[in-house]
């Protein structure tokens, strides 16, 4: 069970952040007819599933589901993806992760895009940490919360609903 005291993010507040976020890449692709949202495994796919559902309720574009596959544990092993790179090549692409925290993950997920040729790449994450150990930054972010370095920072997604809270 997690503390009140201990929720960062309840599901309404996360759904306002998913609709934001989804207005503002809207906003920024709003003269392409197609965007590649492209979520790292896990809940960085969870989330950018919740995204690509609001932009095509919101926009006319075309969106375009990805599930990057990274090991977190071993992020050196090869990247992967769900579609082939004809399918984002010369495309607007935004990779998604739930939370950026040392910014490692993001990181081996821009390096394997970096070797694509793309319209136009940003970056979108629920909780931005400020604990970053490479030089990446999120274009789009639900919100930015400094924590300890102890701290973690946990999104869960169950079905419809979600809750971010700290650990």
């Amino acid at each position: 069970m997690i503390s009140e005291n201990h929720i960062i993010l309840s599901n309404a507040q996360i759904n306002q952040k998913i609709k934001r976020i989804a207005y503002q890449i809207y906003e920024s692709n709003s003269e392409e007819k197609e965007v590649v949202i492209a979520g790292i495994v896990g809940n960085g796919y969870a989330f950018s599933k919740k995204i690509a559902k609001v932009l095509t309720q919101i926009s006319t574009l075309k969106v375009t589901l990805c599930e990057v596959v990274i090991d977190k544990k071993n992020p050196l092993l090869p990247v992967t993806t769900s579609l082939s790179v004809e399918h984002y090549m010369n495309k607007p692409l935004v990779l998604v992760d739930d939370v950026l925290n040392s910014g490692t993950t993001l990181i081996y997920g821009i390096k394997h895009f970096l070797a694509v040729p793309l319209k136009r790449f940003k970056t979108a994450v629920l909780v931005n940490r400020n604990h970053k150990k490479y030089p990446v930054k999120a274009d789009f972010k639900g919100i930015s919360l400094s924590t300890s370095i102890k701290e973690h920072v946990q999104v869960a997604f169950t079905g419809t609903e979600a809750i971010a809270y700290l650990m």
